[in-house]
């Protein structure tokens, strides 16, 4: 690649994190980003150990955030970290990213953005004020089918839209939920680490986010049913949210944390009058387009007959499978894209807005099933964003 690599730092994701492993590769997929430093573990000794197993100049391994901002501003500009990707439990995310981007920093963030909306709000403030690009996680939109469903839709192959079905499953609570000693052990139960919610703010929020990437709707009021299961269980896991769009559209967001032997069924269908999509993240390759009267059609990557956004999100020949690695790097390429000034496709990485729709989504859900499972608005004051 004839330019320079943006320098990347990043705050958790230590030798135990699956998800800082999943960002390392995703970022150095696209030859756009290299790793150059960071705040990788709440021991320093361990992070440094941590840093020696990347190959890392240990004098960019920090101890913590703030002495991470003090040396690399201390650099100077053309050896400074430029990117930092956060990748810590939930209750961090929103002090790291004020801190950031207030620095100067560009930032890459794993969702939730924050624990609250108003928190996220703020930060979409501070990233016009400051300038830098916000990329927000929602990995799943990187995948090349579901790139070719929003430009389907968009192009209008479906009709106008009547209904949308969105599931994210999962069974991993179900083992642990049920003894009250094993759920107080994990940390997305708890809500001084895990904000709010645990299903809705962990998935459900994901599949909300799908729906209004690939459809291009607002949702504009919820109402939901969310359940604990147990009473001394403060979050929820398992939950089912009617969506009303604001052209009437109705649909739906299943999400669950405790459905038995599910891994991660992610699901979305959308019908029009014309047609339906259909895409699922198990068996990401394939993109079903159903039509009145005809056999289903079957959209896979790599093909001249995908659209530009989907065949430039293709890294292979067609029937080699790409995956969650391929999906996030496209974020980050997207992003890439951003922090350099170059043009890019709309929808090439999810924004601090997306951050602010998905935040403002669950604490609608909170709220509508605290309320008696009544309709409950999501109120956006950014519209044209």
């Amino acid at each position: 690649m004839s330019q320079n690599k943006i320098k990347l730092g990043m705050i958790g994701g230590g030798s135990s994190s699956f998800i800082g492993l999943t960002h390392r590769i995703a970022a150095t997929m696209g030859e756009n980003f290299t790793l150059v430093g960071g705040a990788f573990e709440r021991d320093h000794n361990k992070a440094l150990d941590f840093a020696k197993t990347l190959g890392l100049d240990l004098s960019r391994c920090y101890a913590n955030i703030d002495d991470f901002i003090a040396g690399e501003n201390a650099l100077p500009k053309s050896n400074r970290i430029e990117a930092v990707v956060i990748v810590t439990p939930n209750f961090l995310h929103y002090t790291m990213a004020k801190q950031l981007i207030q620095a100067g920093f560009h930032v890459i963030c794993e969702k939730p953005v924050t624990n609250t909306a108003a928190q996220a709000i703020e930060l979409e403030q501070l990233v016009t004020k400051h300038k830098v690009v916000f990329a927000l996680t929602h990995t799943y939109t990187g995948y090349p089918m579901v790139r070719q469903m929003k430009t389907m839709i968009a192009e209008g192959m479906i009709g106008d839209i009547q209904k949308v079905d969105a599931q994210y499953y999962q069974g991993w609570i179900n083992p642990v939920i049920h003894d009250k000693e094993k759920r107080k052990s994990v940390w997305r139960l708890d809500p001084e680490k895990a904000g709010q919610s645990c299903c809705m703010g962990d998935i459900g929020v994901h599949a909300f986010n799908m729906i209004e990437y690939t459809t291009g709707l607002k949702t504009t009021k919820v109402l939901s049913d969310l359940s604990t299961l147990y009473n001394d269980n403060p979050l929820d896991i398992d939950g089912t949210a009617l969506l009303c769009f604001e052209n009437g559209v109705r649909g739906m967001v299943r999400a669950s944390q405790i459905a038995t032997g599910e891994e991660n069924n992610l699901k979305i269908a959308v019908y029009g009058r014309k047609g339906a999509l259909k895409w699922e993240q198990e068996n990401p390759n394939y993109l079903y387009f159903l039509q009145e009267d005809k056999p289903v059609q079957v959209f896979k990557p790599g093909h001249v007959y995908n659209s530009d956004f989907a065949k430039e999100s293709t890294k292979m020949a067609p029937g080699h499978p790409e995956g969650i690695f391929d999906s996030m790097a496209n974020i980050y390429n997207g992003a890439a894209k951003a922090i350099r000034a170059e043009a890019y496709q709309k929808g090439a990485f999810p924004t601090i807005h997306d951050g602010v729709r998905g935040m403002k989504f669950i604490e609608a859900v909170l709220e509508s099933t605290q309320n008696g499972n009544s309709w409950t608005e999501i109120v956006d004051e950014h519209e044209d964003n």
